[in-house]
């Protein structure tokens, strides 16, 4: 089974990159978007299993989307992620997840 990680950023080429990084392993399915609405959507539809808020987001959009994430998805992890190596995300994936 597959790990849902939704990213939300705000750098369109970044945005870009993490979904190929996401997507890259065939253990996650990385959902990559850089609007909150767009977020909120796919939240709605889909079970996602963890949230990456990325650069660019303001600590106030930070607020509102995790208090949105948590009336929807109770059980959904979020973290943040500005960028490092793949090691790094990988790191910190497996660390959110375990």
């Amino acid at each position: 089974m597959q790990t849902k990680i939704l990213y939300i950023g705000r750098d369109t080429e970044i945005t870009i990159v993490m979904k190929r990084l996401l997507n890259a392993r065939p253990e996650w399915k990385g959902i990559c978007v850089c609007s909150d609405d767009e977020a909120i959507s796919i939240l709605k539809m889909q079970d996602i299993d963890l949230v990456l808020l990325g650069n660019g987001i303001t600590p106030e959009c930070e607020k509102v989307l995790k208090a949105h994430i948590t009336g929807l998805k109770p059980n959904t992890k979020v973290i943040q992620h500005y960028g490092g190596g793949s090691g790094l995300l990988y790191g910190e994936i497996m660390g959110a997840l375990n």
